[in-house]
């Protein structure tokens, strides 16, 4: 990919966030370009108007990697799924007026403003980082025989989903459960998208049942994200071989998903977490609430797009009492996530992550102290409680950076793309897809890059990986 573009035409992506601070005085148009200043960046650089996209392999079979699938998610997520807010800031529920004589609370729309403005310069850094680093076609150190890639990832689904639940037992180690029952997802999906058009009966029905398995585990855990996710990846992986199935099906299926899910976790919650009702008859139930019509003009639903599906709710909280009330939080976080790597195994005394995490949380006011509530920031509320405004490029660029990185790692040493960033970084770095607070994330990223670098080690002495002896292989 040959891209001789001087490293200073990426203030393009910053112009959206530079026209909405001059519209601060106006908050709605400043949010509304801050906005729309996100599809801006979307569009010129999934397009490759900005910088080539890789041209190593065709669009739909390089998805997965993070200009494409991370950038949608993260971004996407973090950055539209305010406007719900907004519209309730002015007095909409339900995409509907009150009423005419609403008064708009005038300090809490300029938050609102000031925080989309964040969110674009942060899209913007983000995606800086990914262009400077995106550099393709990948140098391999090693290959696999094609013809064994489909095989391989059918028994790597298989023997994953084991060895997942071994972790689960172990104290200290569930989060290699989750790593690992992830890749065992992703590998059981690959499968099945590759026996599909290969014709290969006994691998498509058994990869099929452990994609059933791995939904029902999703519709029972009470949380939108894992549901969501199993489409997409399902629909990604069978997009290169079925493009006009898949854009028929799963673009529907997904939209569908955002309108029901609301009411399917609320009543699955209430249902199920109380303790009174086993998960098989709170799913029922809250399928059947689903198919109930009357739910559609249920307020709890627009409760749900404005505070939980969007985040800019509690990031709100955090400007506003960061740095007026409690100083900037410098490197503290970064300190506060190096000790979150060390194992308890080593460190026995060490203070709880969650803890630690939420007493800036207590100290926002975002909840309060006692409450039976998790409410941990976002990436992004991080930064900025890191450093403000620099804070939010600054560490915004280094996620971006960091991800395309591991990608491209990911890629050199696993034999391209398909153990590389479809498999092994779409696996164990699944939480880049969403981001968290900076301890959860930096641990569970440092891990799974040694997780990595282990799977390598054994893949290579299992001769599953063949070493490139030829330069020009």
């Amino acid at each position: 990919m040959n891209d001789n573009k001087p490293i200073g035409i990426y203030i393009i992506l910053y112009i959206p966030w530079l026209l909405s601070l001059f519209f601060d005085s106006s908050p709605i148009a400043s949010y509304l370009i801050a906005w729309l200043g996100s599809f801006f960046i979307f569009y010129i650089t999934l397009t490759g108007k900005l910088k080539p996209l890789p041209n190593d392999r065709g669009i739909a079979e390089q998805l997965m990697r993070p200009i494409f699938l991370v950038q949608i998610i993260f971004a996407g997520y973090m950055c539209s799924t305010s406007i719900f807010y907004f519209l309730d800031v002015l007095g909409y529920q339900n995409f509907k007026k009150v009423n005419n004589y609403f008064l708009i609370d005038q300090n809490r729309l300029m938050i609102t403003a000031q925080c989309q403005r964040y969110y674009c310069l942060a899209h913007a850094a983000f995606v800086s980082g990914i262009l400077i680093f995106m550099k393709y076609p990948v140098k391999q150190k090693y290959y696999i025989e094609k013809e064994k890639l489909a095989n391989l990832l059918f028994k790597l689904a298989l023997a994953m989903l084991p060895i997942s639940t071994i972790f689960l037992k172990v104290p200290g180690l569930a989060q290699y459960y989750f790593k690992f029952s992830s890749l065992s997802f992703i590998a059981g999906t690959l499968a099945l998208a590759f026996a599909i058009p290969l014709k290969k009966p006994m691998n498509t029905l058994i990869s099929l049942i452990l994609f059933i398995f791995n939904f029902y585990q999703a519709l029972i855990s009470g949380f939108k994200e894992p549901i969501i996710i199993s489409i997409v990846v399902l629909g990604l992986f069978l997009y290169p071989n079925y493009k006009k199935v898949v854009t028929i099906t799963f673009v529907p299926l997904l939209m569908s998903l955002f309108l029901i899910l609301p009411t399917y976790n609320r009543v699955f919650r209430q249902n199920s977490w109380s303790g009174e009702t086993g998960s098989d008859e709170a799913s029922q139930l809250a399928i059947n609430a689903v198919m109930d019509i009357s739910h559609t003009n249920d307020n709890s639903d627009w409760a749900f797009y404005t505070s939980r599906l969007s985040e800019i709710g509690m990031f709100a909280t955090f400007v506003q009492s960061t740095p007026t009330h409690i100083d900037y939080y410098g490197t503290k976080l970064l300190e506060q996530s190096a000790m979150a790597i060390i194992p308890r195994i080593f460190w026995p005394s060490k203070l709880s992550t969650e803890q630690l995490i939420m007493e800036r949380v207590y100290n926002a006011g975002v909840v309060q102290r006692g409450s039976n509530v998790s409410a941990k920031p976002a990436f992004i509320a991080d930064a900025y409680l890191s450093g403000g405004t620099f804070g939010v490029f600054f560490f915004l660029f280094i996620y971006g950076a960091v991800t395309q990185l591991i990608s491209l790692k990911a890629e050199e040493l696993f034999g391209g793309y398909i153990l590389g960033t479809a498999l092994m970084f779409s696996g164990l770095f699944q939480i880049l897809w969403r981001g968290t607070s900076f301890e959860f994330l930096i641990n569970s990223v440092f891990w799974s890059y040694i997780s990595m670098l282990v799977l390598f080690k054994i893949f290579k002495a299992t001769k599953i990986l063949n070493e490139i002896e030829d330069p020009a292989y």
